[in-house]
């Protein structure tokens, strides 16, 4: 098993571009991982990377071998997940990202009770609302908020999700209501966009009588922290785009209003995201199986009314 453990670690330095990244990523220290790859090199007679103070680049041997190494990888997932699918006892690691909000309303609070069900499957959860690499980042599952580009990604359809425009009533009362994105423009009003770097969406698509439109808003204040919006938003800063399930209870109190109405933002479609080398996986196919129909449960009911 060591030497499979030696070409886990090598793909994941050879991924990541880093000894000590690929070791905080196999939860060891980047000496053992150093070790895994001098000890593999030294089986295979070859250098695998060239190492300076400051760079680690894989060398000619090192990118054949890191194709071959993953499909040798690939073959042993599949064959055990093969046999823990006919034992019926799937256990492992499961890497999982996931949004900010999804992640911290409806994954977070089920991942106790889906260990309790399955005591030998761990959850390893990661919360940003940044774009990911599953690849990069090993990992099995990304739950994904928004439109998706081609992908050859396995995508599985959760569940739709409305979204809204909205502003403190404080905020309206001093700025006034707008009645759809055109005012939103030529009234210059405070726009709390949601934005980190390499983030496609500058603007924002309203749905107009004359179809999907984008509007450049513009506004104070930006964030990579969608509730972070929420909060500058109840705080009466500026109008916020949200998914309707992150900001139900403040429309149902009162605290955020509707704005724009006449040009709401399109829906967009929570999903998972898996490789496809992932399908076989038991534990993974478990897993988004107890997610997804929770997920579903909870939209449904906070959004109950609205």
């Amino acid at each position: 098993m060591s030497y499979v453990n030696n070409i886990r670690m090598f793909i994941r330095v050879y991924e990541l571009g880093s000894m000590s990244a690929a070791a905080r990523d196999q939860r060891t220290s980047p000496a053992v991982a150093s070790a895994r790859i001098s000890e593999l090199e030294k089986h295979l007679g070859v250098r695998l990377f060239n190492r300076t103070t400051r760079t680690l680049q894989p060398t000619e041997s090192g990118r054949l071998f890191y194709d071959g190494a993953r499909k040798v990888l690939e073959a042993i997932d599949e064959a055990e997940a093969a046999v823990t699918d006919a034992t019926k006892t799937p256990r492992g690691v499961l890497f999982v990202a996931a949004p900010l909000g999804v992640g911290r309303r409806f994954i977070a609070p089920h991942v106790p009770a889906f260990k309790a069900e399955w005591p030998l499957i761990d959850v390893r959860l990661r919360l940003s609302d940044r774009s990911i690499d599953m690849t990069a980042e090993g990992l099995d599952v990304a739950f994904h908020l928004g439109l998706l580009d081609d992908s050859n990604l396995k995508v599985r359809a959760i569940a739709d999700c409305p979204r809204l425009l909205c502003a403190s009533p404080a905020y309206v009362e001093r700025r006034g209501m707008p009645a759809d994105g055109a005012a939103l423009v030529r009234d210059r009003h405070d726009c709390l966009n949601l934005r980190f770097p390499g983030a496609r969406e500058f603007q924002w698509t309203l749905l107009t009588a004359e179809g999907p439109r984008r509007f450049e808003i513009s506004g104070p204040f930006e964030s990579d922290d969608g509730d972070v919006l929420t909060g500058w938003a109840l705080d009466g800063h500026g109008i916020v785009l949200k998914p309707l399930f992150e900001v139900a209870e403040h429309i149902r109190s009162g605290a955020l209003v509707p704005v724009a109405a006449a040009t709401p933002p399109l829906p967009v479609q929570l999903s998972a995201l898996m490789p496809h080398r992932r399908l076989k996986d038991p534990k993974t196919r478990l897993f988004v199986d107890y997610i997804a129909t929770r997920i579903k449960a909870d939209m449904v009911a906070r959004t109950a009314g609205l």
